[in-house]
């Protein structure tokens, strides 16, 4: 019968896997226990005890000697790749004297809590959120309904040929196929989506972020979450998350039933400054339709 798999891998695109050599156990690698000894791990053959000296009064002919095994230090050596000679090293000539960089003047900003206190970010959190908080429980309908349809499958077998239990299940399969392509491409949607909204974000944040730290004379500015200690006046997080929300207090998110791709590709992606130039236009005020005809006599004269 059709096996229906969990859409939830769909959803939640983390997969963990093990690749290569790293979950082979190191006995298994070609190392040995003690981990002196390169290569792959080969036990020593039992080596044949001394044979009693025979009676000189017997006539057998002397066993032939058999080769010794090498030794573990042989065998290593036998392994080792040679040291093969490396052509000279060309000489550098010496470099001139140059311009000394200046002192650094440094700031500290931590970005999670910039987007924690951006109006921008938290817009696009909640409206993708919802999004996928959405497409969840759609995908928990249909795998609802796949388990559904496979159980009345297979309690009505018993009463089908076997012509219709494959008819059956092939439409069944079709349908899975189907759902896990439109969830695949949904989640694409929103995942695109979100790269869209926080591309913005990160633009604006870089700028905003050079003019904080040149208002204030800093010339490197270190991720806070990477020093041990530093100072208050030293962090301007707070001062570029109120530039930021001045700035940028929205952000532009395609709708739900927009492909980012396709809204891409056809070149008429909004950006920050459309959208400022329509915030603009909407609060400007309308122009009277007198205007319009008191000013096409002046343009034809000219």
């Amino acid at each position: 019968m059709l096996r229906s798999s969990g859409v939830s891998a769909l959803v939640a695109a983390v997969v963990l896997s093990c690749a290569g050599t790293a979950c082979v156990p190191a006995w298994a690698q070609g190392v040995a226990p003690s981990g002196g000894n390169a290569g792959w791990f080969v036990p020593k053959t039992a080596q044949p005890g001394p044979a009693a000296s025979a009676p000189r009064s017997q006539a057998h002919p002397a066993p032939v000697p058999m080769p010794a095994s090498p030794a573990d230090g042989d065998e290593a050596q036998s392994q080792t790749p040679p040291v093969l000679p490396l052509p000279p090293v060309p000489p550098s000539p010496d470099i001139p004297r140059g311009v000394a960089p200046p002192v650094p003047v440094i700031g500290v900003i931590s970005v999670p809590d910039v987007m924690r206190l951006s109006s921008a970010a938290q817009q696009a959190e909640r409206v993708l959120g919802a999004r996928r908080d959405e497409l969840a429980r759609d995908a928990q309908k249909e795998q609802a309904g796949w388990r559904d349809e496979q159980q009345k499958l297979q309690a009505q077998a018993k009463n089908m040929a076997s012509d219709q239990i494959q008819q059956r299940e092939r439409h069944l399969q079709e349908r899975v196929i189907s759902a896990q392509r439109d969830f695949r491409n949904r989640n694409r949607v929103v995942q695109e989506a979100a790269q869209v909204s926080l591309g913005q974000i990160e633009r604006e944040l870089v700028q905003i972020i050079r003019q904080v730290a040149s208002s204030r004379g800093m010339n490197l500015i270190l991720h806070r979450e990477q020093v041990a200690l530093s100072q208050d006046g030293l962090d301007i997080t707070q001062q570029v998350a109120d530039q930021l929300n001045k700035v940028l207090p929205t952000v532009f998110i395609p709708a739900a039933n927009v492909d980012p791709e396709v809204l891409a590709k056809s070149g008429t992606m909004p950006t920050t400054a459309d959208v400022e130039r329509q915030q603009q236009e909407a609060q400007a005020p309308v122009a009277s339709p007198e205007a319009p005809a008191a000013a096409a006599p002046a343009v034809a004269h000219h």
